[in-house]
């Protein structure tokens, strides 16, 4: 901007509008924001009784509700900000006052400069927080994805494909893929895990699932000896019962083609032929955590050159776009018949860009996670 010019330079208004978007285009930016309202709305909605009372009127209705939300917005600050904030509402709507007599005249100024100052300051609070909050979650995502593989090993015969997509700055998704000794030899272990709940807490319990089941894994014993004691470790974790965890657990023979698997409960994977029929791997057993001595029973499937395995988590079938619709699997599965002889990283590019143009810009409630296998050759 030059100093001397009483307007800014159109380069300086392009580079701040820049600066506050991120580039993002302005539709996309209407999008967000209509995402976002409609999530706060949905957090604050949820603890307000819409019913109408018996014998209540509509204006009576609606006073009870706006004071819910009220209410509801209010307890969520903390006591000194409680008020600072009704500080700031109550000066924000006073024009100030005049008292005058025959000698002498009080006036005040405008208090709602005031209240919008107590705004303010209320707002760099809240901003501090989510700073210092996003940095801690920034760290707790950076770890998380030291526990999960950036690439996928190198399988000769075979393409292996990943990605998760984290609802929030860290997920409650698992997925793996490495190899372990078996009596039989080397065998690719693949796994996709979904902790119940999301956030840190669902975060916190994958991360020890990570490290038991890398223990396990370790230790020799068929994948169904695996399976068990990975599931006596989730319920010595979770007494209440409440934080299951719902995990596909197979083991790949490169040489056969030949996977055997256990569900424990969680969505069936699709096995898609290479002639386009479609098989789901559903053998296993009640999710991981819930009951001690509980057992599983082991699947088994062999693949042929061009068979494609998708395992994913309920992520997928259940995001939602704006007008609460799912995904759904019969979407899901008209997607997968299409594949064709699309690979491993193709076929995963495709389901994630099907899920991302269904939802537009509704905030995801749940982690997408998939894990893909393909045969390349007999």
């Amino acid at each position: 901007m030059n100093p001397a010019s009483p307007h800014p330079a159109p380069g300086g208004l392009k580079l701040f509008w820049a600066r506050v978007t991120d580039g993002v285009a302005l539709n996309d930016l209407w999008g967000q924001f209509r995402a976002e309202a409609r999530s706060s709305y949905e957090l604050y909605s949820n603890e307000v009784d819409w019913t109408r009372q018996t014998g209540e009127s509509r204006g009576r209705r609606f006073l009870r509700v706006a004071s819910s939300l009220f209410w509801a917005m209010l307890m969520k600050l903390s006591p000194g900000r409680r008020l600072l904030f009704l500080l700031g509402m109550v000066l924000l709507a006073a024009p100030g006052f005049r008292i005058q007599s025959a000698n002498w005249v009080f006036e005040t100024p405008n208090l709602s400069i005031l209240g919008g100052a107590a705004l303010v300051a209320l707002l760099a609070l809240e901003l501090a927080d989510r700073v210092v909050m996003k940095r801690d979650l920034e760290i707790a995502r950076e770890i998380q994805s030291w526990l999960m593989p950036s690439a996928p090993p190198s399988l000769p015969g075979a393409e292996i494909a990943f990605a998760t997509r984290p609802a929030n700055t860290v997920a409650g998704d698992y997925y793996d893929a490495f190899f372990r000794n078996t009596e039989d030899g080397q065998r690719l272990l693949l796994v996709v895990a979904d902790v119940a709940g999301k956030s840190i807490p669902a975060a916190m319990l994958m991360a020890t699932m990570q490290a038991s089941l890398r223990t396990l894994a370790a230790m020799p014993g068929p994948l169904l000896e695996v399976a068990e004691r990975l599931n006596r470790y989730a319920c010595a974790q979770n007494p209440s019962g409440r934080r299951f965890t719902t995990a596909f657990l197979a083991e790949y023979e490169p040489a056969l083609g030949r996977i055997t698997y256990v569900n424990a409960g969680h969505n069936f994977p699709v096995l898609r032929r290479a002639s386009g029929a479609v098989e789901r791997l559903e053998v296993g057993g009640i999710p991981l955590g819930i009951l001690q001595q509980t057992s599983y029973e082991i699947g088994e499937a062999t693949l042929g050159a061009g068979d494609l395995l998708i395992v994913f988590t309920d992520g997928l079938v259940e995001a939602e776009n704006e007008r609460k619709d799912e995904y759904g699997e019969p979407r899901m599965l008209s997607l997968i018949a299409g594949m064709g002889g699309a690979s491993a990283a193709e076929a995963l590019r495709r389901m994630l860009l099907s899920v991302e143009a269904f939802a537009g810009h509704t905030r995801q409630h749940d982690d997408i996670t998939f894990l893909l296998l393909r045969k390349t050759s007999a």
